[in-house]
């Protein structure tokens, strides 16, 4: 009797001592798991950082090989590749054209339009004297106004307009255009083309094709614009664009001719017209190229830079029309090299654009933005040619004035957005 109850108490002992190494089990494993999630976790973070600084490794050494190749290639001054465009209108039916008739292919290449940097500038310093003339006030002076009377002779362009009223067609031919500006005395001459479009619409674009090393081209090319009634041709404006081709840099705009069909007679046969080239470019002295609101927020956990185009104001007048197609263009650079971009939507018909649009870009692992800067393009907006620059703007450690202030403060108040107001420039 007395083992029996020996052996039941022992049995007790038994089952509480097991039960005990259960429960010790169940929380070793679940500590065990907790940890385990932890270093995962900590793993998963550490690799996509390193993933980040591997990619943006890679960016910025693939743009410091192009940057070397493109050096390399303007050195060495290829031959510039042909840029042909034709007319975008499509005729009504086939029977309507005729058989002398010349007319383009449907297709055309878009590119952005360039804005020449080094185009035909006067700038005279002028030593600042209170009172009376200096001879070196007057020498300044004469150099200016020659300067001047240079940049008025841009050469000539010579064209045609007729209208057909069976096809209810304008035709404008562009002949050739004489006695341009030499852009670049080691080529012996430039690479000029043609930019046509009809005003106020600006919906009917073309131009002509490039002819290479020539200041006195010959085009001889005949664009037809269909749907065009009698009374519609005392409200057009013919827009011409001169510009020269370059292959390696944005074209660089020669100067334009405007010429308004309100005096033309439609009965009439064609008319040869020849206009002087007038400059283009110094719309923007008068007008200024506008402001440019930003606003800028430094997550530095993250390693990103959160950019936020908001919108513009007073930009320059782009054509006779009064308005401008406008958008930005965002370049994230690492020590001067563009390793990123993005770009807003084309706001229509608008000299203050309102974008609000919201861009991020990933900063190098561990860097900050000593090395990090920002350049802003704002282009108007082109169909069929190269879009060109209206303004532009870089924020960044190595700039000055409110650029730099801006970049401080985006800097020492981290996890902020900091938004200010920025004049565009050349």
């Amino acid at each position: 009797m007395v083992e029996r109850k020996h052996m039941i108490r022992q049995a007790a002992v038994d089952g509480s001592i097991s039960s005990f190494g259960i429960v010790g089990i169940v929380a070793g494993t679940i500590v065990f798991i907790v940890l385990a999630t932890i270093v995962t976790y900590k793993c998963y973070r550490r690799r996509r950082a390193q993933e980040v600084q591997s990619r943006l490794s890679s960016a910025i050494k693939k743009g410091l090989k192009e940057s070397t190749n493109v050096k390399k290639n303007v050195s060495a001054r290829g031959t510039p590749m042909k840029h042909k465009a034709t007319s975008p209108i499509t005729p009504p039916s086939q029977h309507d054209l005729g058989s002398t008739e010349r007319m383009l292919p449907p297709s055309y290449s878009m590119q952005s339009e360039k804005e020449s940097s080094g185009h035909v500038k006067s700038e005279v310093y002028v030593e600042n004297e209170k009172e009376g003339k200096t001879p070196e006030k007057e020498v300044c002076m004469r150099e200016k106004q020659i300067d001047e009377n240079k940049i008025q002779k841009l050469g000539n362009l010579h064209f045609s307009v007729e209208y057909d009223s069976l096809k209810t067609a304008l035709l404008v031919t562009i002949l050739r255009a004489v006695d341009l500006p030499q852009r670049d005395p080691s080529l012996g001459g430039c690479d000029p083309y043609v930019k046509l479009q009809l005003l106020p619409d600006k919906r009917h674009k073309c131009k002509t094709r490039v002819l290479r090393k020539t200041l006195s081209p010959t085009y001889d090319e005949t664009f037809t614009f269909y749907g065009i009634s009698e009374n519609q041709i005392q409200g057009i404006t013919l827009h011409f664009v001169v510009l020269s081709f370059d292959r390696f840099s944005r074209d660089e705009i020669i100067g334009e001719v405007v010429y308004p069909l309100h005096g033309v007679d439609p009965t009439q046969k064609e008319i040869h017209l020849t206009k002087e080239i007038n400059p283009r470019h110094l719309k923007f002295q008068m007008q200024g190229r506008g402001d440019l609101l930003v606003s800028l927020c430094y997550q530095p956990a993250a390693n990103r830079l959160t950019v936020v185009v908001l919108k513009a104001r007073n930009l320059p007048k782009m054509d006779i029309t009064g308005l401008s197609d406008p958008y930005v263009k965002i370049y994230l650079l690492y020590n001067g090299q563009r390793i990123a971009k993005k770009k807003t939507h084309v706001k229509k018909r608008t000299l203050n654009p309102v974008f609000n649009e919201s861009f991020l870009f990933d900063v190098p692992y561990n860097e900050g933005l000593q090395n990090i800067s920002l350049e802003f393009l704002l282009l108007d907006w082109d169909r069929v040619t190269k879009n060109e620059v209206i303004g532009r703007l870089e924020i960044g450690a190595r700039t000055s004035s409110q650029q730099l202030h801006h970049w401080s403060e985006v800097i020492n108040c981290p996890r902020k957005q900091i938004a200010e107001w920025h004049k565009l420039k050349e």
